[in-house]
Formats: C-alpha cells, sequence, structure tokens
C-alpha cells in the first residue's frame, strides 16, 4: 500500500464521516428519477459486457437522461457511441494526488443533479467512491458484499460471484423489476 493509496482512504473516512443521508421510499423513489449517472468499470472486457445492457437501463428509465462516468485515463469514446449518452471522462486536473475526484469536477457532477448513481466497478476504484460520497442525496446502487454503507443505499446481492455479465444482468434486472413494481402500485393507487 503506498502513500496516495493511504491519503486516499484517510481522505474517504473523513467524507463518510461528514456524510449526512435522507431517508428514502423504495421503490417509489425510481418513478421520479430524471438523471442517471452510470460509473463504468476500467477493463475492457468489463466496457464491453457493460455495453450491452445499458439499451434496457435506458429503455425502462425512458424519461431519464443517462450519462456514463468513465475512470480516469480510460478513453470510452471508442467503446461508447454517444447515442443516447452523455460521456464523462475526468481530466487529469480533475482528479487529486491520490486519485479521487476534485472539488471542482464533484460540482460539475452535483450541476447535472443525477438522481441515481449505479456503480459497476467491481475492483476498487477510490475514484469511484468519492463520486458515490460527492452524491448523498442520489440513490446509490451497487453489488451487495462489494463497498455496502455509507457508499451505496441500494445493494444488490446475486448469486454469482466471478461472472461479471451475470451481475450486471442481475444489476438490470432488478432496478427494470423495482421501477415496475412502483409503476404498477402507483397505477393502481390512482384507480
Amino acid at each position: 500500500m503506498g502513500l496516495r493509496s493511504i491519503y486516499g482512504n484517510y481522505r474517504l473516512t473523513r467524507w463518510q464521516r461528514r456524510l449526512e443521508t435522507s431517508p428514502l421510499a423504495f421503490p417509489q423513489v425510481l418513478l421520479d428519477t430524471t438523471a442517471i449517472l452510470v460509473c463504468l468499470p476500467s477493463g475492457l472486457r468489463e466496457l464491453t459486457l457493460v455495453k450491452e445492457f445499458l439499451p434496457e437501463l435506458k429503455s425502462s428509465f425512458r424519461s431519464a437522461a443517462v450519462a456514463l462516468l468513465a475512470p480516469p485515463g480510460v478513453r470510452i469514446n471508442d467503446i461508447y457511441p454517444r447515442k443516447g449518452y452523455q460521456i464523462l471522462s475526468p481530466s487529469a486536473d480533475q482528479t487529486t494526488w491520490a486519485g479521487l475526484p476534485s472539488k471542482s469536477y464533484l460540482q460539475t457532477l452535483h450541476d447535472h443533479k443525477f438522481d441515481l448513481v449505479i456503480d459497476l466497478t467491481l475492483g476498487h476504484s477510490p475514484f469511484t467512491r468519492g463520486v458515490l460520497l460527492g452524491h448523498p442525496q442520489a440513490v446509490r446502487v451497487g453489488k451487495g458484499n462489494h463497498l455496502g454503507r455509507p457508499y451505496y443505499n441500494l445493494e444488490i446481492k446475486t448469486k454469482f460471484l466471478r461472472d461479471e455479465r451475470n451481475i450486471y444482468r442481475t444489476l438490470v434486472e432488478t432496478l427494470t423489476s423495482m421501477k415496475a413494481i412502483a409503476a404498477r402500485a402507483a397505477a393502481a393507487s390512482l384507480n
């Protein structure tokens, strides 16, 4: 463990202590989603796997704008076309020495007013952890038994341990099902 990672973990611990969240009503909170941030993994194999599940996410949340957040140093413009997705790639000056997002970059992300942040990084990423802590009022979704609280306020557990394709499929299908259940409940309450 190097000095950068020690300092990064120290900063993340301080952010965790200052994190103030509000209670969310699941699954009704998914009905009001207007902007989604998808934190992408850094590996080429995982990036191509995630690409096949993005259309299902986009069709489930039709009225929401979907933005893709690439990890620092990863170029995804060749893999992901800009059709229907905004690609947010941090530059070198938008990350700190320890690999965390800078305050100016977090402010840029806050200006988009994301309601839903989906973490698809299955490995260790201090940058993504900083982004998750930077959105305390959003629904922060991730794989169960990965980071947990306070990073996620919705953990989706899956029976798949190392099969990334099925992990991503489980995450997207669970979100889609939760939104459909909330929509049916809202329609039933109107009748």
